[in-house]
């Protein structure tokens, strides 16, 4: 078994659990309504709505208003109006019974072993052991129990997407080609994202017009120059104002929303490698050239690949959690000292089919690793070994050799926009097969009681 496979049960819990599982911790107060719902319950609890047979609380729905509002404060965001919020998760579960009810009366199940899987990966994904994450959930204000359920829930709807949803979602290569045809033919500047380099040359606060006259000489023939051809970096270190000396004068890749308007309109009809006429400002006058030139509909022509060899130690009845990461940290220390070599150490030690090799993992692309030991390696500088890391697999000490950018092959964007136009046609069938069980269901909805 390798890194690089990847289990439905990670997605699924972070599905589940709202994006809330991250590097830094579980947070399942949200998602478990937490104490402050348990102390509504006793006074505030009624049915909202009857789902066929089935009620719904509000304490149900409270519980999910609270875990948006969370979310939102935690990205420091303000939350939605608490009106509209309470409509809206209150929809959201309608129809999230109105699925499961229809995946229960179908034969869609879940076994106890597919839920063991789910619940060893959440705990896997956040670096601790099952027994650590059941003390978490139970801290936040679920039962051990309800957890499963919520779990359950969750895997008997992805089964329910799977056999229902899925065939109703197909990307031709027509569809590809109308796709790319549409986005290289846009004229819409919210689209494109540009990188222009920039010699600035400056003119003071309170200059003379005989000055700006002379700057404006200047700049003219700074600007022939570069559409002579000759070396825009060397003009940028030669003449540009030295607080636009950095990064050859490239000001970034960036939104068109995010440049002065001024300069989207110079550059916007040149292509890449071109000179836009003197564009004036406060700050002086710009000799703007395109170093790039992309369209944001489109896939990504290149992408940052790592590659990384790890050791691997697997628990077990010999060779407990705790020992296996003490000896990581132990080659950890031997390799920072160079009393020890990183490979050498992964032929003797790693459990893993690539110690042969060394532990090489060769290059990789985003998303071929689990993301538990690719948040990790990212955060890695070249020559950097990581801390020991948990993941599904057992333990990982993780050293990152180089990073490249490699351009992708037509038929890696091609598949690129192929996952695109599948993950829209999938919540469009979504929305529609929702509406569809939606509409053959009994939901009657009720007042808060007086």
């Amino acid at each position: 078994m390798t890194v690089r496979f990847k289990l439905l049960s990670v997605a699924l819990a972070t599905a589940l659990l709202g994006a809330q599982v991250q590097a830094q911790g579980l947070r399942l107060a949200p998602a478990a309504g937490g104490a402050v719902a348990a102390s509504r319950s006793a006074t505030s609890d009624y049915i909202v709505a009857v789902v066929n047979s089935e009620p719904l609380t509000n304490t149900e729905v409270q519980r999910e208003v609270l875990r948006v509002q969370q979310q939102f404060a935690a990205q420091r965001r303000p939350a939605p109006d608490l009106q509209r919020l309470n409509a809206e998760m209150l929809e959201r579960l309608i129809d999230q019974k109105v699925l499961l009810q229809f995946a229960r009366e179908t034969g869609i199940r879940a076994e106890e072993s597919a839920i063991d899987q789910a619940e060893q990966s959440i705990a896997a994904q956040n670096q601790l052991t099952v027994a650590e994450l059941q003390r978490r959930v139970v801290a936040d204000g679920l039962t051990v129990g309800m957890f499963r359920s919520q779990l359950r829930d969750q895997i008997l709807m992805q089964r329910l997407r799977e056999r229902d949803l899925e065939p109703r979602v197909r990307v031709t290569d027509a569809d590809i080609e109308a796709y790319l045809q549409a986005q290289q033919n846009t004229s819409d500047p919210n689209q494109l994202e540009i990188n222009l380099a920039q010699v600035l040359i400056a003119v003071p606060e309170g200059a003379s017009a005989e000055q700006v006259q002379a700057l404006q000489v200047q700049a003219t023939q700074v600007l022939a120059r570069a559409r002579a051809g000759e070396d825009f970096a060397t003009l940028v270190r030669t003449y540009s104002a030295a607080s636009a000396q950095s990064n050859g004068g490239q000001l970034g890749l960036r939104s068109t929303s995010r440049y002065p308007a001024s300069f989207v309109e110079a550059t916007q009809r040149l292509a890449q490698g071109e000179v836009a006429e003197l564009v004036r400002s406060l700050a002086g006058f710009h000799i703007l050239k395109v170093v790039e030139k992309v369209n944001a509909g489109l896939p990504a022509m290149a992408v940052t690949q790592s590659r990384a060899r790890h050791i691997l130690l697997r628990p077990s009845a010999q060779l407990s959690e705790t020992q296996a990461k003490a000896r990581l940290l132990d080659f950890k220390k031997q390799v920072q000292a160079g009393q020890a070599d990183f490979a050498a150490l992964a032929r003797e030690h790693s459990q893993d089919g690539s110690a042969a090799q060394g532990g090489d993992l060769g290059w990789a692309s985003p998303g071929m690793f689990v993301p538990e030991f690719e948040a990790v390696m990212n955060q890695l500088a070249p020559g950097e070994v990581s801390e020991p890391l948990l993941s599904r697999f057992g333990l990982h000490l993780i050293q990152l050799q180089e990073r490249r950018q490699a351009k992708l092959s037509e038929a890696e964007q091609r598949e690129s926009v192929r996952a695109l136009l599948r993950e829209k046609k999938r919540d469009e069938a979504a929305q529609t097969w929702t509406q569809e069980l939606r509409g053959r269901a009994y939901v009657e909805l009720r007042d808060a009681p007086l």
